[in-house]
């Protein structure tokens, strides 16, 4: 059974600074030469982003709903096989959510590092470390980090009021060096163009109050990945990845390889052609953000249009889908034209629209995905189908027009390659 290195971090709530202290521990550990692996709790795109450049390999994500038990059994084991430490950031706190990153952490025995914003407080950071540790008992909970710390000597005060025995992984001090969101949180990692920099701070601050030495080994489960049939061999997928079009599993590529398609991927956003190609993938991502751009990209949208009239597929999806419409309307309220292979239009909200899991039952088979969006679309389709919720309530709508599919639904293609294979293929 493979055995490494490996942590949980987790905190009592969102926005204790997770990502950006998982980001650093990875900067922290690659800087010495070692293999570090980052997961991601939960069905996020863009920490992994973050992470992935702070490690210098591809953050997975582990998500028991979304992703499964089977997959991220084998997506550990291979980690573990293959890496010098395996970091695991955990999503909301640690408690919350089903299933939470507790759940995770029992599951996987992978040791917690809880992370606890300390700015405001002294002594009660123990109290609430405490707490941490002993709310579910056989948590494995390995200590405390604290973060934005006030000075040196603040470090010590709730170093001092630990209980006894609870280990100490340093602390991080306040700095501007935190990583810069927006309303789908944190900004794209090829929008921060001074992430090195950054997270060698963090790192270095790191270094100087905490050991670089790696956690305990942790020994996971063998488990085989699946086998993938090439089932999309001697295909080309074109897909869209710049800033407009982010939002793509690193999992989800490597599925399209194992089915044995050629990727070539483009930038709309820098007026890239529509590479030739059997079938397209346009991901999520800001396209509202770069609307001016993208309206102009004439040649790209009838490139599109003759793509679908000739039968070919082409999956949208959340900004992909938005795209699609004839026009989106900004936070501003400014119409854009866009793509118009889809009647009617996007219009963002000031408030969140829609989160959470999703399975949609296609044509193709079931696939698992997830929903996160700001903006609700107005259009006299009917859908072809509705995915639906882990609690089973109506979800999102899926569009198709002949070889066209288009939702808000992420999908997440391990669930189900061989669907995603027909999906995309002939």
């Amino acid at each position: 059974m493979p055995a490494c290195p490996a942590l949980l971090i987790a905190a009592p709530a969102s926005g204790q600074g997770k990502t950006t202290v998982t980001a650093a521990l990875a900067r922290l550990h690659a800087r010495q030469g070692r293999r570090v692996t980052v997961f991601k709790c939960g069905p996020d795109f863009l920490d992994p982003q973050i992470h992935g450049f702070a490690s210098g390999r591809p953050c997975q994500n582990l998500d028991l709903g979304m992703c499964g038990e089977a997959d991220a059994r084998w997506r550990l084991a291979r980690a573990a096989a293959d890496s010098d430490l395996i970091l695991v950031e955990g999503v909301m706190g640690l408690f919350d959510g089903q299933p939470s990153a507790a759940d995770i952490a029992c599951r996987f025995n992978i040791p917690v590092m809880a992370l606890i914003d300390a700015g405001a407080m002294a002594q009660t950071f123990g109290a609430l470390a405490h707490g941490l540790a002993s709310y579910r008992p056989g948590l494995p909970f390995a200590g405390v980090l604290a973060n934005r710390v006030g000075s040196t000597r603040h470090a010590d005060i709730l170093r001092d009021c630990l209980p006894p025995g609870m280990g100490w992984f340093g602390a991080l001090p306040k700095s501007a060096d935190s990583l810069p969101e927006r309303h789908l949180g944190l900004l794209q990692a090829v929008e921060i163009t001074d992430l090195e920099a950054r997270l060698d701070r963090l790192a270095d601050a790191l270094a100087a109050s905490a050991s670089v030495d790696l956690p305990p080994s942790v020994t996971f489960a063998d488990a085989a990945p699946p086998a993938i049939p090439p089932l999309l061999a001697g295909k080309t997928i074109a897909i869209a990845r710049d800033a407009a079009y982010g939002f793509i599993y690193p999992a989800n590529l490597e599925i399209l390889v194992q089915l044995g398609a050629e990727l070539r991927f483009f930038s709309p956003v820098a007026s890239e052609a529509l590479p030739a190609c059997d079938a397209v993938w346009l991901p999520g991502g800001y396209p509202e953000l770069h609307a001016d751009s993208l309206s102009d990209q004439t040649a790209l949208w009838s490139a599109l249009h003759a793509h679908v009239d000739a039968g070919k597929p082409l999956l949208a999806e959340c900004g992909g889908m938005m795209s699609l419409f004839e026009a989106v309307v900004d936070k501003a309220g400014v119409t854009h034209r866009f793509g118009g292979l889809l009647p009617g239009r996007s219009v963002m909200q000031q408030r969140l629209a829609a989160l959470g899991t999703q399975f949609v039952e296609l044509p193709e088979g079931r696939i698992a995905g997830h929903t996160f969006h700001y903006s609700k679309s107005e259009t006299p389709l009917a859908p072809l189908v509705r995915a639906q919720t882990a609690e089973g309530r109506e979800g999102e709508a899926v569009f198709r027009r002949q070889r066209l599919t288009a939702s808000y639904v992420h999908l997440y293609f391990p669930s189900n390659p061989a669907a995603v294979a027909a999906l995309l293929g002939p």
